[in-house]
């Protein structure tokens, strides 16, 4: 078992003890609180022994600066919050990196959390931001009735949806092309020579997963080609699920010959399904992911700049809160579709 050596509590009989105050710096110090004040908040008139003094007292006391009252002279906390899907999906880490780096820059703090894809959840995480007095928030949708927000916008929380538009209110939103990336995609396998091509995507409700469907059938219109609904399936994005669908579409008399998956949990999960298949399926997958360079053959994939789109986002919450910004815009971000092998198979015999 590791050993652990007891530690002298300052504070006996609490866990946490009492944070120190100015009043106990100044005491240790021996000077007076409007010095110690100057000295924490950088203004002029101390002399160097002083605030030496006062340092040292700091140091040893462990001493923190409480802001509470500078945020209510000011108005501001210098937070804001950030509502995710889901922090464990990839393709948040980069978003979630970006929106932190642009909050620090502007010398804020960033709170995220996940909303589980559930409506009220987010619900319930925003509000819960907004009672820590956030002054802004970057919202990745789950629901699709934001009215909610409204009383909060209009208190002065500055607010950006990213990835998905906001429901029935008029917000900010930064997306990527889903629907063009997709339709490219798409088109790509067609180019290919494939005319059997498999969509499985997300929950229809999800507004990424429609406009990549959008995209789809765009692309195959285009080329004069009529979908069948054997070839569609969407849904939870779970591998049991996907596997299903996937096994369906290349078990028919006729399978497809192509699988366009609409986000990356659906590619890896078609990728395992593929590797069990004794014959040659072309893949194009919605999102990178890490080591589809690698697999053989590499996975081809639409890959979407989700740090440009945390980024984007943050830098136009920040433009709100400076007063820089009058209308809510709707910003789209393109895609790259990026051939790595899976996409340019030819159809099987």
């Amino acid at each position: 078992m590791p050993k652990t050596t007891p530690r002298a509590d300052r504070h006996p009989g609490s866990r946490y003890g009492n944070r120190p105050t100015m009043k106990d710096v100044a005491a240790r110090a021996g000077v007076g609180l409007k010095t110690v004040s100057r000295v924490v908040n950088g203004e002029p008139g101390v002399t160097p022994d002083t605030e030496r003094r006062v340092q040292e007292a700091i140091d040893a006391l462990g001493f923190r600066r409480n802001d509470s009252a500078r945020v209510l002279r000011k108005g501001r906390t210098a937070s804001i919050g950030l509502v995710l899907e889901d922090l464990a999906d990839p393709f948040y880490g980069p978003l979630s990196r970006a929106v932190e780096e642009v909050a620090r820059s502007h010398g804020a703090l960033l709170i995220n959390g996940s909303s589980a894809e559930d409506p009220e959840r987010e619900r319930e995480l925003a509000l819960a931001l907004c009672a820590r007095r956030v002054d802004g928030l970057v919202v990745i949708p789950a629901g699709d009735d934001h009215r909610y927000l409204e009383p909060e916008i209009r208190a002065g929380v500055a607010t950006v949806f990213v990835d998905r538009p906001a429901g029935r209110i008029d917000a900010d939103v930064v997306l990527s092309d889903n629907f063009g990336g997709a339709r490219d995609g798409v088109a790509h396998l067609i180019a290919h020579g494939h005319r059997r091509i498999g969509f499985i995507g997300d929950m229809p409700r999800i507004h990424t997963a429609a406009e990549r469907l959008r995209g789809y059938r765009a692309a195959m219109e285009d080329a004069g080609i009529p979908v069948e609904d054997r070839w569609m399936s969407l849904g939870v994005t779970s591998p049991e699920r996907v596997r299903r669908a996937a096994q369906e579409m290349l078990s028919e008399p006729e399978p497809v010959t192509a699988v366009f998956a609409g986000n990356n949990r659906v590619t890896v999960t078609v990728v395992r399904v593929l590797a069990e298949q004794s014959r040659q399926v072309a893949l194009v997958g919605f999102d990178d992911f890490e080591l589809a360079d690698l697999l053989r053959p590499g996975v081809t994939v639409v890959a979407q700049d989700s740090a440009a789109l945390g980024r984007t986002a943050a830098e136009r919450l920040f433009r709100q809160l400076d007063g820089g910004l009058i209308a809510p815009e709707r910003i789209e971000l393109p895609t790259r579709l990026i051939t790595r092998g899976s996409g340019e198979l030819p159809p099987a015999g």
